[in-house]
């Protein structure tokens, strides 16, 4: 098969183009300049993201419509760019599932570190939707406990930002996943109410370690220097 240029994607379907929306709105919530890197192929795309502070990567895959607007017999669609978050979301038809691509931008580090394509195993030990939640709803109730209780003098960024990483540096049980990872699939709409069976799994290669959710996935780097160097998470949907 050859490869085309892209210009325009067609999602699955409109439900595919809503949830991305969703995740692109609230990716820009949190940082009006946010921008995203895109991959694309195998019949689906991956949108990575990174919610500021937290040192983490969003990532939410949508199916794609076959064949795209645009292509030849036999291509095959293919995309590796870097765009604005928020000209990705004005360009998202929710009528029609369409794309129509931003321009290109000038991305930031971390868009050229993503977890790699393959080689996670799963970790045990992760709890359950509901107690995730509950952990991070508790982390943000001791923050600003703690908070408030700052003599005057001492309430600035630095010690609420001190406070913050001790809290969120937190790894929940045994499993290594950092507490900001949960907090950050919490902001981005990962962990909302799902069926009570819905596939929840943390797994790790290399480096890396991901939480997965029917919604998307957190991946963190979390240390070492196995496999998660540098390379492309696979775009196949979860």
């Amino acid at each position: 098969m050859t490869a085309t240029t892209v210009r325009a994607l067609r999602l699955a379907d409109t439900a595919e183009a809503a949830d991305l929306a969703a995740f692109l709105g609230r990716l820009i919530r949190y940082d009006r300049a946010a921008a995203v890197r895109l991959q694309a192929g195998g019949g689906a795309v991956a949108v990575f993201g990174r919610p500021p502070a937290l040192e983490v990567l969003a990532i939410r895959t949508a199916r794609l419509r076959s064949p795209e607007p645009g292509a030849v017999p036999g291509a095959a669609v293919e995309l590796d760019v870097t765009v604005s978050a928020g000209e990705l979301l004005e360009a998202i038809d929710e009528l029609t599932g369409g794309i129509a691509l931003p321009a290109a931008v000038t991305g930031p580090p971390w868009t050229g570190v993503l977890p790699p394509r393959g080689g996670w195993g799963q970790v045990p030990g992760l709890p359950g939707p509901a107690a995730l939640r509950e952990a991070v709803a508790a982390g943000v109730a001791e923050f600003r406990a703690r908070d408030e209780a700052l003599p005057a003098a001492h309430r600035d960024r630095a010690e609420r930002d001190r406070i913050g990483r001790e809290i969120w540096s937190r790894t929940v049980g045994d499993t290594g996943l950092p507490l900001r990872a949960v907090h950050a699939a919490q902001s981005v709409g990962f962990l909302r109410p799902m069926p009570e069976d819905a596939p929840v799994a943390l797994l790790r290669s290399g480096a890396w370690t991901r939480l997965r959710t029917p919604y998307g996935s957190i991946a963190v780097r979390t240390g070492g220097t196995g496999a998660g160097g540098t390379g492309g998470l696979s775009v196949t949907p979860t």
